[in-house]
């Protein structure tokens, strides 16, 4: 059986304005990694205090709402988390 003729590829045009353009950047901020678990740590902080203190603390008269801002920390660490690279 014959073998198939390899293909050659066409080179990869780029345009002159966007081969000048800034490269995307490898690596993220320093200041990303540490903001991320420190949000994590926050909202786990937040609801430990919650749930030991018999619900009246963080912050008093508001309830079940001390959850959501646990949650809130909680859901900032996860967006941050997502531009780690």
């Amino acid at each position: 059986m014959p073998k198939s003729r390899s293909r050659k590829k066409a080179p990869v045009y780029i345009p002159d304005e966007l081969a000048h353009l800034a490269p995307v950047p490898n690596e993220s901020p320093r200041w990303l990694a540490p903001l991320m678990v420190g949000a994590f740590l926050a909202g786990l902080v937040w609801i430990v205090i919650f749930y030991v203190s018999g619900t009246l603390y963080p912050v008093p008269h508001i309830g079940a709402w001390n959850m959501v801002i646990g949650f809130g920390f909680i859901a900032a660490g996860f967006t941050l988390a997502t531009k780690w690279r």
